[in-house]
């Protein structure tokens, strides 16, 4: 394929030295490139879809100041190369298995010889490595590259934090790897191990140093012709310029995290054409308070706008680790879960509980509208043509009142919802003041439950309310049978998450006699 004369190299720093990239089309995955164009074979293909690990890789960025857990400079996340298309690194630095031995790790200048491979003397392996063959934690192998990333990953932020992470943490590090032959134990006891072995760290200066000059090359054009026809790769840098191209180009697709276009792509070889990428975007990355709300913008992780609402409100913690896995989370936004509409996204509810409003643009108008009013039908919203959404706002307030989320899945991790709840209750005493009560997975769209919360409203908190909230849940929903659940189950469970609601946050008065 050729390189149209408008267009710029993918440029990226890999290996110890920025590369550049051009003629692949803009969908070719990471994986791809990494294995059929670099030979880089230690990242491997297993299901393709960003569900089992195989393929994990770690993407490296310039860290904005304040940026939590960065990495001498760097922020470091965890991706699945299989669903990554190559275009988004640009300005980026990709870290595979093959860097764990590269002159980029550093220790201090001193041999172990407990490191050194028996057939190679002058080639240690990395305390991640190392730790996993002192352990037993592979077995068949295909799996372990992508362990290694994660744990490779969990080493370089504790190390730079002077921590040492708690089983509990190194198994939400790994919920998105799956092992089918060893089992977790030994390979959890690496990741405890690695620890206590001589360390090598990452050497970011270099790293840094190349990415602050890639930054400086301002907006990022890649295009690249394939069947007779040139497909665009847009990555704007300001908000206004996106709001420009979007208007310019309403037909193109915005991607960010690509965890649902790269399964369009792999899966059902979908063509994508045109695309707008959000990820250079810095105004959409941002998760700050602002007046009375909290802003997420658009483009933000799922990862830092989940964190920052679970500093607010404790009990969205169990929700946040289990919403897809790390590195879904990594690279999904929690934008592209809204705008996304599916009836079963475990976001919408929250926010919906939250009272969340909803920031849309076009061109250099903005208006806002509150989320729930935002999903019209089954895939459909309100955002018009050449609209984009900038982000959302949660009253800080609502993050104050008695706030709950629970996730009902097959899998305990990295599994799609069969229902999806979020509540937030305030109590006036012993009698319900308000209460939003907002469900997934019971319905075409994510919506609340008017009727129930009408049954809750101004009643005193008792068993007796509960049971007449979970009657009229059943004239709130009619829910569908599906591969994940019956309407039945998902009716009992709805209706007991309720009770489960009142079960976290009764008073002594409100006991049942």
């Amino acid at each position: 394929m050729s390189l149209p004369p408008t267009t710029s190299p993918i440029r990226f720093f890999h290996q110890g030295r920025t590369v550049e990239v051009a003629g692949v089309h803009p969908t070719r995955s990471v994986l791809d490139w990494l294995r059929e164009d670099a030979h880089c074979t230690g990242t491997k293909e297993g299901c393709n879809e960003g569900d089992c690990g195989a393929c994990t890789v770690v993407v490296g960025e310039l860290a904005a100041a304040g940026t939590p857990g960065a990495v001498g400079g760097l922020k470091l996340q965890t991706v699945n190369a299989c669903i990554q298309f190559l275009p988004t690194l640009h300005g980026k630095a990709l870290f595979t298995v093959e860097d764990l031995k590269s002159g980029l790790l550093n220790d201090g200048g001193k041999t172990h010889d407990a490191r050194r491979h028996d057939k190679h003397p002058v080639q240690c392996l990395h305390p991640v490595q190392q730790a996993m063959v002192d352990c037993h934690g592979s077995q068949c192998g295909f799996c372990t590259p992508g362990f290694v990333m994660s744990l490779w990953s969990t080493y370089e932020h504790h190390r730079a934090a002077g921590s040492v992470p708690t089983r509990q943490q190194l198994a939400d590090d790994l919920s998105g790897n799956l092992c089918r032959c060893t089992g977790y134990r030994p390979i959890l006891d690496a990741g405890q191990r690695m620890f206590d072995l001589p360390p090598m760290q990452l050497d970011t200066q270099p790293v840094v140093q190349a990415l602050t000059q890639l930054q400086r090359e301002g907006s990022f054009d890649y295009a690249a012709a394939r069947d007779g026809r040139t497909d665009h790769f847009h990555a704007p840098k300001t908000l206004d310029d996106l709001a420009v191209l979007r208007e310019q180009k309403p037909q193109a697709r915005l991607l960010a995290g690509s965890t649902d276009i790269g399964l369009w792509v792999n899966k059902q070889f979908r063509d994508v054409g045109d695309l707008i990428y959000l990820g250079d975007v810095a105004e959409l990355k941002t998760v700050e308070a602002r007046g009375d709300s909290l802003h997420i913008g658009a483009g933000a992780s799922l990862e830092d706008a989940w964190r920052a609402l679970a500093q607010r409100a404790p009990a969205l913690t169990d929700v946040w680790l289990r919403f897809a896995s790390p590195p879904i989370r990594h690279a999904g936004t929690m934008g592209g879960n809204v705008a996304n509409g599916s009836p079963i996204g475990d976001a919408p509810p929250v926010l919906m509980a939250l009272d969340a409003q909803i920031v849309l643009r076009r061109g250099a108008q903005v208006r806002r509208m509150p989320l729930t009013d935002f999903y019209v039908d089954y895939m459909k919203n309100e955002l018009a043509p050449g609209e984009f959404v900038q982000g959302l706002e949660v009253p800080l307030a609502a993050l104050q009142r008695q706030v709950r989320a629970y996730k009902i899945s097959k899998r305990f991790d990295c599994d799609i919802s069969a229902l999806c709840a979020g509540f937030a209750l305030t109590l006036d005493g012993d009698t319900v003041k308000e209460v939003r009560l907002a469900f997934g997975g019971m319905a075409g769209i994510v919506k609340r439950a008017a009727k129930a919360e009408a049954a809750l409203g101004g009643q005193p908190w008792t068993q007796t309310s509960v049971n007449a909230a979970k009657q009229a849940l059943a004239d709130d929903f009619q829910p569908l049978s599906d591969m994940r659940a019956s309407a039945a189950y998902r009716l009992q469970v709805a209706q007991n998450l309720i009770q489960r609601l009142w079960l976290e946050t009764r008073t002594a008065d409100a006991l049942p006699a």
